[in-house]
Parts: structure tokens; sequence; C-alpha cells
């Protein structure tokens, strides 16, 4: 059955058929890996096991593309494939916009950037982080047709329009995590030009699930961003040094994938909690705050003045501790 929308209770009414099971899961995963499940994973996987420098300046990529996105979605206004005709799978993003998929711009984003980023850095053959980011890139866009979220149009300007902002912001990357690490009053300015841009960017005409994702994504970009500066300046996971590059990919042994695992176990574990515990704390603060009743919790988080601080501190909260707080404990008890 599709997954039930849990902020507006939306539902699909149409009865379907599942013909080719393999093909229904095969774009099924194809669509997650463009949602929070897979990024909770993927990034902390990346940034404990793989290369915190690689996987810090990924989440930078990510965070403008998808920003950029969303307020596209919002400026160009172009409703979801109707449906009937399309027999929708999945109706949880169905509130927002469709022109450009942003699915289709993070599928297409986050592969390249990874080989962009690891080519050069790492030892590896080149055809396989091609080939590796063509699949990726061709299962999450074709993913969104087979769905029924996004039209063939939708997904193409997506990915061409990830590629321009690749090739336009991809430059500044290295600047923008420099400064993120080295200059003094980082954390002050990273936490106000993510928090502006989350409050100003939107003016929508009616409620969806974009203006508290884009707060969420802005969350998660600035918490990490200033556990990397923290990290910086306590000289914890420092960045191997330039004369040892390129790196060679250790051999996998029983114990480097134990650990591997368990790191991603306790630590997934713990950025579930906070996200928990955090929502738990700011969305009846938002409400006392705003005096908005807080008696009907989905009613309430679709106020703005209660969904952007809720978002934005609950997921800067989140990217904190998976920059910082997460490996510090990992240090604490020998797991680093």
């Amino acid at each position: 059955q599709p997954r039930r929308n849990s902020l507006t209770g939306e539902a699909a009414c149409q009865e379907l058929a599942i013909r080719n099971p393999f093909l229904y899961y095969l774009f099924n995963l194809g669509t997650e890996l463009g949602n929070e499940l897979f990024y909770i994973l993927f990034f902390p996987f990346c940034i404990w096991n793989l290369d915190a420098w690689m996987g810090r300046r990924l989440i930078i990529v990510w965070v403008w593309v998808m920003y950029l996105g969303q307020c596209t979605k919002d400026v160009i206004r172009w409703p979801r494939p109707a449906s009937p005709p399309v027999v929708k799978l999945e109706v949880f993003y169905n509130s927002e916009y469709s022109m450009p998929s942003t699915h289709a711009m993070s599928g297409t984003a986050i592969p390249l950037a990874l080989v962009l980023l690891s080519y050069g850095r790492w030892q590896y053959p080149l055809m396989y982080g091609l080939i590796l980011a063509i699949c990726w890139c061709s299962l999450v866009c074709f993913s969104r047709i087979y769905m029924g979220m996004h039209s063939i149009l939708d997904v193409i300007a997506g990915s061409l329009y990830a590629i321009l902002i690749l090739v336009v912001f991809y430059p500044a990357v290295d600047l923008i995590d420099n400064f993120n690490l080295t200059f003094k009053h980082a954390p002050l300015i990273i936490i106000s030009l993510h928090l502006a841009l989350g409050v100003f960017s939107f003016t929508l005409d009616t409620w969806s699930t974009s203006r508290g994702d884009t707060a969420q994504i802005l969350g998660c970009g600035a918490g990490v961003a200033c556990g990397s500066h923290f990290n910086y300046m306590l000289g914890l996971m420092q960045d191997p040094s330039p004369d040892t590059l390129p790196l060679i990919p250790p051999s996998i042994t029983v114990t480097l994938f134990g650990k591997a695992i368990l790191r991603l176990l306790i630590g997934v574990v713990l950025l579930l909690l906070t996200r928990i515990v955090m929502k738990k704390i700011t969305i009846p603060l938002a409400c006392k705050m705003f005096s908005i009743p807080c008696d009907d919790i989905r009613q309430a988080r679709q106020r703005m003045e209660v969904e952007l601080p809720y978002r934005y501190i609950t997921y800067g909260m989140v990217g904190f501790s998976l920059m910082f707080l997460v490996p510090c404990l990992f240090l604490f008890i020998g797991l680093s």
C-alpha cells in the first residue's frame, strides 16, 4: 500500500495491482535514495567510516542543491501529474509542487559530487565511479516517473538544473568548507545565514511539505558546519595531510567491517533519539511562544511559527550530533 502522509493524513484512493514486483521494489529503492531514511544512513556512513573531508563537502553540495530546487518549485508552482490518469504509488510529497524534481536533483548531484570529490583523493578506476553515478542517477530519476510523482520533463529539468548548480557552485565548495572550519565567528554567521534563508525564501499561497523540508535541510547543514568548526578548533577528526594522498582503500577485514557497522548502528540510533527528543521539546515550546493551540500537533506543525523553528532546531542538533557529539562518543569508547 502507498505510504500515508503523516502531516496531512492524505492517502491514495486508487486500487492497483503490482504486475512486476521486481520493478516495484527496485523503484521504491530508487525513490528512497532521495528520502530522509537514506540521508540519515548515507551521510553518517561517509563521515564516520570513509572520509569526513568528503562527507562535509557532500553535505554542502546537497544543502545548496536542495535549497535552490525547493525555492525554484515555489517560483514555478507546477502541480503534480494528475491522478487519474497517473497512478500514484507515493503520496508523502504530493502537496509539494512538481517542477523541478528535487529527487532527480539530489540523485544527480550527490553521485556526481561523490566522484568529483573522491577521484584523485582515493585510488580507484574512474570508470567505476562513472558507472556508479550513472546507475544511481538513472534509478532515482526513473523511480519518480514510475511512482507517479513527476513527469519526464520534471525529471530531466531536475537533473540538468543540478548539473548547472554543480558547474557554478562546485569551485566554491573548498572555500566554504575552509571558512566553516577556520573562521573565528563562523558558527554565528552559519546559523544566521541558514536561518535567514529558511525564513525569507518562501511565499507559499498554500501550505506544503517543501517549507518544512527546506528548513530541515538548512538546519542540518548549519549543524554539520558548526560541528565541523568545533572539531577543527579542538583538533578532532583531523583530515589526512596532503602528502598522504591519494588514499588507498583498506583491505576489508572482519574487524574493520564490524567496527564500521557498530559505529553506524550506535550513531544512527543516537541521531534518531536526538531527533525524537528535540521534536518533543521544540514543538510545544514554539506553540507556547507564539500562543498556538497544541492539542492538534498536525495542525500546529503546519503553522510557519512552529514549523520553521521546530525543523531548524531539531535537525540543526541532528547535524551537530552527526559531526561533533557522536564522533566524540566514538573517541571516548574507542570506536573512532
